[in-house]
């Protein structure tokens, strides 16, 4: 029930449009007792040979359904307008969360999970309210006005029309108590599905290079069909359960009929009465039918209420302890780590007693095989991870007394894989500096080296460059990414093997705008080739998450341990 009116908190934001829906609703459902209050009149008049009232009361009937129909116009408008701001806010509200959950909460969440949750959940959820607050309030307005209507009709008759009621609110408990496990698996299965074919989109040119088409189809079926039976189940229950429902209500049809028949035989009431009496009775079994659906829609919008609610209540990451008050222009760029150690669970630590100073302007490289920690290392200082112990400084402050934003303002990162977005060249390279000058582009990529390769495209840098930059060579990638970080200018600068994947060549180019770079910003540069970090004020010797040698090239190979190594067997090449 929580998760219903964790819902329905999103009412108070739009009042007017509620009510409005709401009122229209109600205006419309009360004039529903115009035409059986009409039928009887005319039955009446009919059965006495009189027939001067009949056009008046049908031109009233047809007063009331136009009414009736143009409430109902103006109720749709107001209540899609209301449904669209309320899953704006709502997806707002989750994508703004997701956007602040730490990078540890995204390694054990598939993609396409996340996707589920955003779009077709908050559908469902949005369901609830609307239909529940609109469809919930005219069904019971509708059966307090018909019930109140048939008593003033023949009580003791409107008592036996009430007979299917008990067995008809039973019928709703068993379903609501037993369908929690149905429609969250029919959730689950709705997101496995989905997180596959993303998956599988994303490697569509793994899938077509090792020719595998055919396994991930019926991969794919697999997860449909988990999907088709869990929503089979759904249906089976949902297909005994509401021909039930109106089976009874049929059955108390019967018995007003019956006993309608012996009161009219007695004198106690009029043909028209009784014809009155049961169109009002099918108007009180007809929203004891809609709160059935309702109850469908409650149910499944209750499961996906909770995989959304699920996310909005994990923790976000927090600056309670931010006040550094720095400007970015201030920041020199003075690193230092202090017996830093960092865990991904309660497994092996992945780095230990990491001690290093970096002095504003100096680069520092970081070697050893993969897995030794070396990325883990940098990630503590653009806090992407948190360290779990030890501190970390920036200008000997601790890095947690800075917001993250300041923070991940004064550190760049260029990755090995390099992400631009689905847009233009342009919109990728103002991602680093939204407010950036045309010169100031202009210089950046002449810095990076890319100008001209961007000067050969006929559109320029108003070229699409596709999904994650697929229209482009994976160096062309990497030296806008460069240039995209140039932009932003951080005083701190992360490598993440940024040279990894190019030519030769194009290493060329990118190293000479880089060590145009780094002359004035302190460097932290992860690389395999021995080109990249020999000319490193220091060079750090990572295995199993510790340092174990540390200097300058000549001196670590004059050790000859384990860089020496690196540099023989080509680790570094």
């Amino acid at each position: 029930m929580s998760t219903v009116l964790r819902v329905f908190r999103y009412l108070r934001r739009y009042p007017g449009w509620a009510a409005g829906t709401l009122g229209c609703a109600l205006l419309s459902t009360a004039l529903v007792i115009v035409f059986p209050k009409v039928t009887q009149v005319i039955v009446d008049e009919v059965s006495a040979g009189r027939g001067e009232r009949i056009w008046p009361l049908v031109g009233w009937a047809l007063l009331a359904f136009i009414a009736r129909d143009l409430l109902n116009s103006v109720r749709i408008i107001c209540n899609n307008t209301f449904e669209q701001k309320v899953i704006f806010d709502l997806r707002s509200d989750l994508y703004s969360h997701i956007q602040r959950l730490p990078l540890r909460w995204f390694d054990n969440r598939a993609t396409g999970d996340l996707m589920t949750r955003v779009m077709e959940d908050v559908n469902a959820v949005e369901r609830v309210l609307i239909d529940g607050i609109e469809q919930g309030a005219v069904a019971v307005l509708q059966i307090v006005i018909v019930a109140g209507m048939l008593f003033t009709y023949h009580p003791s008759l409107a008592w036996w029309s009430f007979t299917p009621i008990p067995l008809l609110a039973g019928g709703a408990l068993a379903y609501t108590f037993t369908a929690k496990l149905r429609y969250r698996g029919q959730r689950k299965a709705s997101s496995a599905m989905n997180s596959m074919l993303h998956d599988n989109l994303a490697g569509i040119r793994q899938i077509k290079t090792y020719v595998r088409e055919e396994e991930q189809h019926a991969r794919f079926n697999e997860a449909s069909s988990q999907l088709q039976k869990a929503t089979l189940v759904v249906m089976r229950v949902w297909a005994v359960y509401n021909p039930s429902m109106s089976l009874l209500a049929s059955l108390g049809l019967v018995v007003v009929v019956a006993f309608g028949a012996q009161a009219v035989l007695r004198h106690e009431m009029s043909v028209g009465d009784l014809t009155s009496f049961l169109l009002l009775t099918g108007f009180l079994y007809d929203p004891i039918s809609r709160l059935h659906q309702l109850n469908q829609i409650l149910q499944a919008g209750r499961a996906a209420g909770e995989r959304v609610f699920e996310i909005l209540d994990e923790p976000v990451e927090c600056d309670e302890n931010a006040k550094a008050p720095l400007s970015l222009a201030a920041i020199k760029g003075e690193v230092e780590f202090r017996s830093v150690g960092f865990r991904y669970r309660s497994e092996i630590p992945v780095l230990n007693e990491i001690n290093l100073h970096a002095s504003p302007g100096e680069t520092v490289a970081l070697v050893g095989e993969t897995g030794a920690g070396k990325s883990t290392l940098v990630q503590m200082l653009i806090r992407f991870y948190e360290n779990d112990a030890g501190v970390v400084l920036l200008d000997g402050i601790p890095i947690h007394e800075f917001s993250r934003a300041r923070l991940r303002d004064a550190v760049g990162l260029v990755t090995q894989e390099s992400f631009l977005f689905n847009g233009t060249l342009r919109e990728n390279l103002l991602f680093g500096k939204p407010n950036a000058s045309p010169e100031e582009i202009r210089l950046v990529l002449e810095t990076a080296n890319v100008d001209a390769f961007i000067a050969r495209l006929p559109e320029g840098l108003d070229t699409l460059v596709g999904e994650r930059g697929v229209k482009l060579s994976v160096g062309e990638k990497q030296r806008i990414s460069i240039a995209r970080m140039l932009l932003k200018d951080p005083p701190v600068l992360i490598l993440d093997e940024a040279t990894a994947s190019v030519d030769t060549e194009t290493e060329r180019q990118i190293q000479q705008a880089l060590e145009r770079l780094m002359q004035r910003r302190t460097c932290f540069v992860i690389a395999h080739r021995l080109s990249t970090v020999q000319n490193a004020d220091q060079i750090l010797v990572l295995d199993r998450g510790a340092i174990v040698e540390r200097g300058r090239h000549a001196e670590l190979i004059a050790l000859n341990g384990i860089y020496t190594k690196l540099c023989r067997n080509s680790e570094l090449r």
